[in-house]
């Protein structure tokens, strides 16, 4: 099989939230260091493909304390990008936990040259790691910090970026962003009308069940950052929302991730549908600009 064995890993107790299953900044984690994996394995490199475009991540099973982990890794000419990277997730029986695409804005010129390099691991685009509830091309990469918040976005984080937090790149990776969105997230919710007591009263969870993330630039250590948040959209059982990751001092935007959620009933482990009144509330509070 043309795929390439990635990753190998364990689910860790102190890795999961107040869900009890594995934060989302874990898996994006995984994915990363798959990545650096199949790029030690491949030949993948930025020379070759141009930086990575963004990833692309959907949940499609829960992962508890205790689970065992494999990531498989192979191309996928016929992806929605120049040249995509598919990661998918399973645990050891073999169940899919979770897929990413890794987009690439490749030069049309280098196409050929991309297929043939990598041949010997290419695999057709399963329709069940395609973007689902978002657009496979990036949003928002013009967004201004005085025009979000004009917009109706808030900040709901700050931190300072810290040597821990920094790739093998020096650069800040994924794990930095998510778990920055992970703690934004809850401000978020705060916004509609389904805040923490709401979700307390009713025993229900906050479940991201697609993610979107797009580096615009690096962060280096000791650069203070703020997140930048609204919702987005409504549907009937989801609602999505964007985070814009700006480095403070210069309101540079580095970093942008839209994301699909749910409200999951925490006994039965069950998505619950919006009520009527809760969507239109979330839909007159969405993002103008």
């Amino acid at each position: 099989m043309p795929a390439v064995e990635t990753l190998f890993s364990f689910v860790n107790r102190w890795e999961c939230d107040e869900n009890e299953h594995l934060n989302v900044q874990y898996y994006f984690s995984r994915f990363e260091e798959a990545d650096r994996q199949f790029r030690l394995l491949t030949g993948l490199s930025d020379a070759l493909a141009g930086p990575r475009r963004c990833r692309h991540v959907r949940y499609h099973r829960e992962l508890c304390v205790g689970h065992v982990l494999l990531m498989t890794s192979y191309a996928a000419v016929d992806g929605p990008h120049m040249l995509t990277i598919v990661h998918e997730l399973r645990t050891d029986d073999g169940a899919l936990a979770a897929t990413a695409i890794d987009g690439y804005s490749a030069a049309e010129g280098t196409v050929r040259e991309l297929r043939r390099r990598f041949k010997p691991v290419e695999l057709a685009m399963p329709e069940y790691a395609m973007p689902r509830g978002l657009p496979a091309a990036v949003s928002a990469m013009k967004s201004t910090l005085d025009g979000l918040i004009a917009g109706g976005a808030a900040i709901v984080n700050r931190s300072t970026v810290t040597p821990r937090n920094l790739g093998p790149e020096g650069r800040a990776d994924d794990e930095l962003a998510i778990g920055r969105f992970t703690e934004a997230a809850p401000h978020v919710w705060n916004m509609t009308p389904m805040t923490s007591s709401w979700l307390a009263e009713r025993d229900l969870g906050r479940v991201a069940v697609e993610m979107k993330l797009a580096w615009l630039g690096p962060l280096k250590a000791g650069d203070p950052i703020i997140v930048v948040s609204a919702p987005i959209a409504a549907s009937r059982s989801t609602f999505a929302f964007r985070h814009h990751l700006f480095e403070t001092r210069a309101s540079r935007l580095a970093a942008v991730c839209e994301t699909v959620a749910l409200t999951m009933d925490l006994k039965t482990r069950k998505a619950v549908p919006l009520p009527d009144d809760i969507r239109k509330a979330i839909l007159e509070r969405t993002l103008s600009s």
